[in-house]
């Protein structure tokens, strides 16, 4: 009897072993379904229920997020005497031909912080006997630059004066030397609209010029310099690179204030970098 009820003991250890066994066994395959099932739920949720918070709209950028697309409640007021007369005149501007240069020059407008890190290949660029047929700018905001290249050398535009609007009056920044300061540009700020515009105006002295490339310090040319010559002479259009980015670095920046001129649906984000021929370039 006892040798009987040993036995029987031993088999419900081992009925109770492979019984816990098979119990851990089954709890992976468990939590995986159930994982799986909560993330499957989560999907199917954020498509029925789009977000619209400005967070979620930055995380899930899809066609389905409205935030920034909202229709504006704003009308377009009428213009004033003096934007008719603008607007009549800019369209003068683009109707009238272009004037034909013997010599029609491509310029290529260099902004940058300081010295050109890439200018060894922009002269080599450069170096191919066209000398006659570009024209280099180059306005460092803020330190002197340092040219290696005579392609560079004596072509830094500095802003004669630079305004600062303070308690009403006018004040020039000089450097230690008495000229005149390069302006500090900062990154969405209205001063890289402004040193634009001057090396703008300093390109168009030439009549020559006849096409505009404004780059940065960290562009490089990826052809020589005949086949970007030619592709700019001959094309009809314009390379601006502008796109809808939907988060808050992009459209996101959208101000109530920039209407009726700047209307939400028109917003884009774009790059400083651009080319353009100079019919546009004088618009």
């Amino acid at each position: 009897m006892k040798a009987t009820r040993a036995w029987q003991r031993r088999i419900k250890d081992i009925l109770l072993m492979s019984g816990s066994r098979q119990r851990s066994r089954l709890k992976r395959p468990v939590w995986i379904i159930v994982l799986v099932t909560f993330v499957i739920i989560f999907l199917i949720t954020a498509f029925l229920y789009p977000p619209t918070t400005s967070a979620a709209c930055y995380i899930f950028s899809s066609r389905d997020c409205t935030l920034f697309n909202e229709p504006s409640i704003f009308t377009a007021r009428e213009l004033s005497d003096e934007e008719t007369r603008s607007h009549v005149v800019f369209r003068e501007i683009l109707n009238t031909p272009p004037i034909q240069s013997k010599n029609p020059k491509i310029a290529f407008l260099f902004l940058t912080p300081g010295t050109l890190h890439f200018e060894p290949l922009w002269d080599k660029f450069f170096r191919q006997g066209h000398e006659d047929r570009f024209s280099v700018y180059v306005h460092a905001s803020r330190e002197k630059p340092v040219h290696t290249s005579h392609y560079f050398i004596g072509r830094d535009i500095h802003r004669e004066t630079v305004l600062k609007r303070k308690e009403g009056k006018k004040k020039k920044k000089l450097s230690k030397d008495g000229r005149a300061r390069a302006i500090l540009v900062v990154w969405g700020k209205f001063s890289m609209v402004d040193i634009e515009r001057r090396l703008l105006a300093r390109s168009l002295l030439d009549p020559d010029n006849q096409q505009f490339v404004l780059l940065s310090d960290s562009c490089v040319p990826l052809h020589n310099f005949d086949y970007v010559y030619n592709y700019l002479m001959l094309t009809n259009v314009s390379f601006i690179d502008c796109f809808v980015d939907l988060g808050p670095h992009g459209n996101g920046r959208y101000s109530e204030r920039m209407m009726p001129e700047v209307e939400k649906n028109a917003f884009r984000k774009g790059s400083q970098v651009y080319y353009l021929p100079i019919p546009i370039f004088q618009f």
